[in-house]
This record gives structure tokens, C-alpha cells and sequence, in this order.
């Protein structure tokens, strides 16, 4: 019997080994492909538009600064800062959405379906006109506080929601609801509005990447940076919460300030698009979903860093799209992100009703 139950344990063993050596390499691979797409994206990015310019002089450029003025201001002060704010703030919507999803534990939730987005869209817009009222210019940061503001206002009506309605279901239509009547009240005040400025305020109303700055790139590497670090840091209480309340609590997770926390953040991730490029569809839903099926697993220390390259990858390829699609003239980015996005939600929809049956 000794013998036997040695070799069973050499079996298990040797098969558990087996196992982690596949899935490392499935992780090692779904990392690899995301590098790589990453760094073509963002070439294949710089190169395209109404001017062309070779790779070799791209190359150049990028390195040294110099070549023709022209293409190096085309390069340095308008294409660069778009793709760079472009993976950031991808990146930071996705893993909003990653967030929302641990929290509601639905894979349906996300900042533009329950509404987050445009309660932040309609603080930032109020605000934006009232300082232009008043002859003054508002700092990236105070965007950003005012669309965390509009944010946590919204979670806050769902969550008051979610203590009466314990559906997800229902609590996905009343987030919708939330965003249409944040919308209209958006329209109503832009419509309204008289200042000259209000056209770009229209552009960033429908979502853009168009019109970055370094000084936004700095400003958003900081945020998100900051923000990124520490959902990282919560990869293990977030790792113990999907396996319960009770075993979360069970290994010392304070299931109150961790569930703060959560909101917080996805708040932050959320305000900070909102800010910069305005409401941005489905990003947050489609990119957690294919990055864990890639990856096979919803571990958070592999599923956070995948999540965020993936949502770059993602976003950049939407901009792309934006940009040359019916050039000179550019869609807003929505418009492109709901199209490759939304198919993916009604599959996960589909799937999550095959598996209820």
C-alpha cells in the first residue's frame, strides 16, 4: 500500500509540475503577443496619417529629435502624445472595469454601462462651462477631481440601488438609466451653453484622443501610475474576495475598506478618461473578459498587468481606426470601440445564459 501511495503522490505531483509548466507558458505567451502588438500598434500609429513618414526617419526622430521640422512637430507634439494618452487611459478603463467587475461580481459591470462614465462627463462639462463663465482655465487636475466627483455620485445612486434591488440584471438597467439621464442633462447644459469653446466641448463630449499635450501625458502618466501601483498591491485581497466574503474575510481582508477601496479606484481609473478623452464605450467590459480568456485564469497578479496592456493595445487600435477610417474626417472614438467592443458583451451575455440553463 506504501508503494502505491508513493506513486500516486509521484503521479499528482508530476502532473500538478505539468500543469504549472503549461500555464506559465500560456501566460508567457499571452504577455509576449501583448509586447509585441503593443510596440507595432504604436509604430504602425506614428507612421499613419495625412502625412506619411518613412520608419527609418521616424526612427530618427524619436531618437535624436532631429530631421525636418515639420515631421519632427508632427511626431513629438501631435501623434506621440495622442498614442502615449491613448494606452494610458485604455489601460486605465480597462482595469475600471476589471474593478467594477470584482465588486458587483458581474462581468457585465463596467464604467459606461452603469452610468460612472457619464456621471463623470456631467460634472466635468458643468464645471468646464461655469469656470468658462467666470473667465477662468481649469487645471487637468481639477478635470480629474471633478469627473471623480460625477463618478462617485453615480456609484453612490447604485449603490443605494443595489441595497433595494438585488437582481444584476435590474441593477445593470438602472445603471444604464443613470447614464441616459446624466447624458441628457450633459446636452442640456452644452446646449445652452454660449461660450466659443463649446465646440471642443462637444468633441470631448462624444470621446476623442484628438488634441493631447505633454502636459496632459505627464499629468495622466502620474495618475494612473500611482493609481495602477496600488490596484496591483490589492492582487491578493482581490484574489481572495472572488473566492468569497467569508474566505476573504477568513485570511484578514476587511471586507468594508476593501470594498472602499475598489470604488476608489475604479473611480480614479475612470474619472481620469473621463477627463481627457470623455465617456468611452465598452472598453471597460470587452478587454477584462478577452484578457482572461486569453489568459486563461482571473488570478489579479497576472490578470491586472495583462488587463492594462491589453487595453492599450486596444485602445490605440480604435484611435487608429478613428483617425484613417473616412480621413481627413475622424470618428469619435466611441463610435469605433462600441463597434469591436459590443459583440463582445453580447457573446458574454449569450454564454452567461447557455450556462444558467
Amino acid at each position: 500500500m506504501s508503494k502505491e501511495k508513493t506513486l500516486q503522490n509521484k503521479g499528482a505531483e508530476g502532473s500538478y509540475r505539468l500543469e504549472n509548466f503549461r500555464r506559465r507558458t500560456r501566460y508567457t505567451t499571452v504577455f509576449i503577443i501583448l509586447a509585441i502588438a503593443f510596440f507595432v500598434i504604436i509604430v504602425v500609429n506614428i507612421n499613419s496619417g495625412n502625412v506619411h513618414i518613412p520608419l527609418s526617419r521616424i526612427v530618427n526622430i524619436l531618437l535624436t529629435k532631429n530631421g525636418d521640422p515639420k515631421e519632427v512637430d508632427i511626431i513629438w507634439r501631435i501623434r506621440l502624445p495622442r498614442i502615449l494618452m491613448a494606452a494610458m487611459l485604455g489601460g486605465a478603463l480597462s482595469l475600471s472595469g476589471f474593478l467594477l467587475q470584482t465588486f458587483f461580481e458581474n462581468p457585465i459591470a463596467g464604467p459606461f454601462v452603469l452610468g460612472i462614465s457619464s456621471g463623470a462627463k456631467m460634472v466635468v462639462a458643468f464645471t468646464m462651462i461655469y469656470s468658462m463663465t467666470l473667465g477662468y482655465t481649469m487645471s487637468s487636475y481639477s478635470l480629474i477631481g471633478a469627473a471623480f466627483i460625477g463618478s462617485l455620485m453615480s456609484i453612490g445612486f447604485i449603490l443605494i440601488v443595489a441595497r433595494r434591488i438585488k437582481n444584476m440584471a435590474a441593477l445593470l438597467v438602472a445603471g444604464i438609466m443613470i447614464g441616459y439621464i446624466c447624458s441628457a442633462i450633459t446636452d442640456f447644459i452644452v446646449t445652452f451653453a454660449s461660450d466659443s469653446d463649446i465646440v471642443n466641448l462637444r468633441g470631448w463630449s462624444l470621446g476623442s484622443f484628438s488634441g493631447m499635450s505633454w502636459s496632459n501625458v505627464h499629468i495622466t502618466a502620474v495618475v494612473v501610475g500611482i493609481t495602477f501601483v496600488l490596484t496591483f498591491l490589492c492582487s491578493k485581497p482581490i484574489g481572495a474576495y472572488q473566492l468569497g466574503e467569508a474566505y476573504a474575510q477568513s485570511i484578514g481582508v476587511n471586507i468594508r475598506v476593501f470594498r472602499i477601496a475598489l470604488i476608489m479606484l475604479s473611480s480614479i481609473f475612470s474619472a481620469t478618461v473621463t477627463a481627457f478623452a470623455g465617456p468611452i464605450s465598452f472598453v471597460g467590459i470587452a478587454v477584462p473578459f478577452l484578457t482572461k480568456g486569453a489568459l486563461g485564469t482571473s488570478k489579479p497578479i497576472v490578470v491586472i498587468p495583462a488587463t492594462f496592456v491589453c487595453g492599450a493595445v486596444f485602445c490605440m487600435f480604435c484611435d487608429l481606426i478613428a483617425r484613417l477610417a473616412f480621413a481627413p474626417l475622424e470618428l469619435n472614438i466611441s463610435t469605433v470601440t462600441s463597434i469591436f467592443g459590443a459583440p463582445v458583451v453580447i457573446y458574454m451575455m449569450i454564454n452567461r445564459k447557455r450556462g444558467m440553463k
